[in-house]
């Protein structure tokens, strides 16, 4: 296998690779951090990217503990995450969208929940957490952005100056074997 077809091959592999970091938009941040509402101390972490395509890309994890030192919390214990735009433009805009979280990997003290956020723009963020210690509400605001980071295709031009100056450094230093092989 010739250096051009070992170098096409690599190429297509690392283009067919950047499918899979698709999945993740980076990394959340906290809102809300350690709020004692009711019998639950509540922490709320969001990646609120806004999607066109009406899929739910609001993510929210919900961190619940209970108030009281010691105590644990109940496995029925569930959190409501709904939102809504700070200022709609337009009265479809001004709809609340909920999702009821779900236990992350079986531990009801982290919950996480994906809504609907159709456009960029600030964001009223509530909280409603029930269950059998009773009820709690947090509200919070959060501004929700598309992706910014650049398409995947785009590695392959960023990476081209680096791979360009690894080809001529290579073919430099070939070049200086083949010399001193023939003195």
């Amino acid at each position: 296998m010739n250096v051009r077809t070992r170098a096409l091959a690599v190429a297509i592999a690392v283009l067919i690779a950047q499918r899979t970091s698709l999945a993740h938009s980076g990394p959340p941040f906290p809102i809300v951090t350690d709020a004692m509402r009711g019998p639950y101390t509540i922490s709320i972490w969001t990646d609120p990217d806004a999607t066109d395509n009406r899929t739910p890309a609001g993510q929210f994890w919900i961190v619940i503990a209970s108030s009281t030192k010691g105590a644990t919390l109940p496995a029925d214990t569930r959190a409501t995450v709904s939102v809504r735009p700070s200022a709609p433009s337009s009265p479809s805009q001004a709809a609340l969208t909920s999702t009821r979280t779900e236990p992350v990997r079986g531990d009801v003290t982290n919950q996480f929940g994906a809504v609907l956020m159709d456009h960029e723009g600030p964001y009223e963020v509530r909280v409603d957490v029930d269950g059998p210690l009773g009820r709690a509400t947090i509200d919070s605001r959060v501004d929700a952005t598309y992706d910014l980071r650049p398409a995947p295709y785009m590695i392959a031009w960023y990476l081209f100056p680096f791979v360009l100056v690894g080809f001529l450094w290579t073919r430099l230093l070939l070049r200086r074997r083949t010399l001193r092989r023939e003195r």
